[in-house]
């Protein structure tokens, strides 16, 4: 007899099933999803042939000839070289403006706390595109000047030129963690100073920047590693003077020679992985001490705004000219490019005015294509990725999940895939797992790679989010009956929407931007524009890149006005 006891184990059982389901799934296609690409890269850099090849045998022949290639060395070393240098430079930068935006009476901090973040929103790949075009060595600026002073006034085919060049890319980041840590700093420590005689900059100095430094520390760490996985300005000034740096050893090799030599591309790109992973292991470890520098306690007095008096126009025309010459003037060349046959300043620019580059673009399908797939790819591929990602955080922050430490961590971890290394290994996926198979020649490798990247940028976008969140609100539902993912549906996920639609907007523009990783995926029919401006690149097709560039710039635009006017979100804000 089915007694109402026995009916209700029976729907607590199901309950507890579905629950049970939807937790293992989420975990086990994150599992695979990180996983897929780094298999066959770890199994590639221990075979003497392809992996494809049924004759292949493992060896670790791969990693004795890395070794004692001379090439491995002088990549490495000025790999590690640049990444220390744009490290100074961003930090600098990064410091400078988010103390001077965030502390001070400056003129103009609201502008400039806007244009202090345009980097982030603009691919490197188009930045770097756009100092070539500018300064380099046939760069408009550089021979305008050459004409003036009759020498070569700078050499962005070297390190220094180079790290300029991504010191500025990646400054922003540096300004988000201490804009952040800047704004809660305890005035009292500053008044301390200040009672002993200190003036403004002395406190800045002695005091306030001090006590960013676990914020400095962590942005540094993130841009060293984000400099060591960087393609973009080591191939477009690093590659014409011959320099070679890990991730275009990785590029030239693996994309560019006739004959692939792919052990040696498998171990290498198994060095830079686990070169990347202590990094990080590393950066977590020299921020577990940073307790001794808190200063938000319960006593603590609102920052105080510093009072540069006359200097703070000389700050502001400074931060003014900074940003006119490393990103308006960069900026401004694309588009002179895009709309002249050539630029040279022995000509005016409306002399040479013309609309072929963007009627090459929009004549051929496969560069129309290039534009929509790049559109679809981050709309949707952005779409989804939130969703699932949201899964995952709901899994480890709110569920009992058996496995939910290891899900993080596997859920963080491809903060240390650099963007080449997971297309090699999507790309060598195809060939190892049949599942894979069909999606060669598609967006929807693309959208995978992709995904599985940004799973770290979505992941601390929504749980501190989800964190805030009572655990009171899921104990208030399953009081009136409701299951977990019930709980989750009506309860959790509504709750989590300005967060999502957060993440939407970092990932849209992350998806908009990647190329690394598209550079092995795609093929006929897959293009997106970064991919398209590489190949025109290639072929010293100018005019087409800076349009392309010109293009996305604009979509970045659009995108970015209509997140902070329609749907309310300030981007990486």
């Amino acid at each position: 007899m089915n007694t109402p006891a026995n009916a209700a184990g029976e729907t607590n059982a199901s309950l507890i099933s579905r629950a049970k389901v939807i937790q293992y799934s989420v975990a086990a296609f994150t599992f695979l999803l990180v996983a897929m690409p780094l298999v066959p890269i770890l199994y590639q850099a221990v075979l003497d042939k392809p992996l494809y090849d049924s004759d292949a045998i493992l060896t670790l022949n791969n990693f004795s000839r890395l070794f004692s290639n001379p090439k491995f060395y002088e990549a490495l070393g000025n790999s590690v070289l640049l990444s220390t240098v744009t490290t100074i430079i961003a930090c600098f930068v990064g410091v400078a403006t988010a103390v001077f935006v965030g502390r001070t009476n400056m003129p103009g901090k609201r502008f400039f706390g806007e244009i202090v973040l345009w980097p982030m929103y603009i691919s490197h790949l188009v930045l770097a595109f756009g100092w070539f075009m500018m300064y380099g060595p046939s760069g408009y600026v550089t021979l305008l000047v050459k004409s003036w002073i009759g020498a070569e006034p700078w050499n962005l085919y070297t390190i220094t030129g180079m790290a300029l060049v991504a010191g500025a890319a990646q400054a922003p980041l540096v300004h988000l963690f201490c804009a952040s840590s800047v704004a809660r700093a305890d005035a009292s420590l500053e008044d301390a100073a200040r009672t002993i005689g200190a003036g403004p900059f002395t406190v800045l100095w002695r005091v306030t920047i001090p006590l960013m430094r676990p914020a400095i520390i962590y942005s540094g760490m993130l841009n060293f590693i984000g400099c060591l996985e960087m393609l973009s300005v080591p191939l477009i000034l690093g590659s014409p003077s011959g320099m070679d740096f890990f991730t275009t050893f990785l590029y030239l090799e693996g994309y560019s020679g006739s004959s692939p030599d792919y052990g040696l591309i498998g171990a290498a790109a198994f060095f830079l992985l686990a070169l990347i992973s202590m990094l990080i292991y590393f950066q977590n470890k020299l921020l577990k001490n940073a307790g001794r520098f808190v200063t938000v306690k319960g006593k603590a007095t609102r920052p105080k705004i510093f009072n540069l008096g006359s200097y703070r126009w000389f700050v502001s025309g400074a931060l003014a000219v900074y940003f006119f010459f490393t990103l308006g003037i960069t900026v401004m060349g694309l588009g002179l490019r895009a709309f002249t046959t050539f630029l040279t300043p022995l000509l005016a620019p409306w002399e040479l005015f013309t609309f072929d580059n963007f009627n090459l673009i929009f004549e051929y399908e496969a560069y129309r294509r290039s534009i929509s797939n790049s559109i679809i790819v981050a709309s949707l591929g952005a779409a989804i990725a939130v969703a699932f990602v949201a899964l995952v955080t709901i899994v480890i922050h709110r569920s009992g999940f058996r496995f939910r430490k290891g899900l993080e961590l596997a859920a963080l971890y491809p903060r240390a895939v650099p963007g080449i290394v997971a297309g090699i290994g999507f790309f060598w996926g195809m060939l190892l797992f049949p599942f894979l198979g069909p999606l060669h020649g598609t967006i929807w490798i693309l959208i995978l790679a992709f995904v599985m990247r940004t799973i770290p940028t979505a992941f601390g976008a929504i749980s501190p989010a989800l964190m805030q969140l009572s655990k009171d609100l899921d104990q208030g539902a399953r009081s009136v009956g409701a299951d977990w993912w019930t709980t989750i549906r009506k309860v959790i996920l509504p709750l989590l929407k300005p967060a999502l639609f957060g993440a939407y907007v970092l990932l849209f523009l992350s998806f908009l931007k990647e190329y690394a990783s598209a550079a092995f995926l795609f093929s006929s029919g897959s293009e997106i524009i970064g991919t398209t401006m590489l190949q025109f690149w290639v072929n010293g097709d100018t005019g087409p890149v800076a349009a392309l560039a010109v293009l996305q710039i604009g979509i970045t635009i659009g995108f970015v006005t209509f997140a902070r006017k329609m749907l309310g979100v300030k981007a990486y804000g």
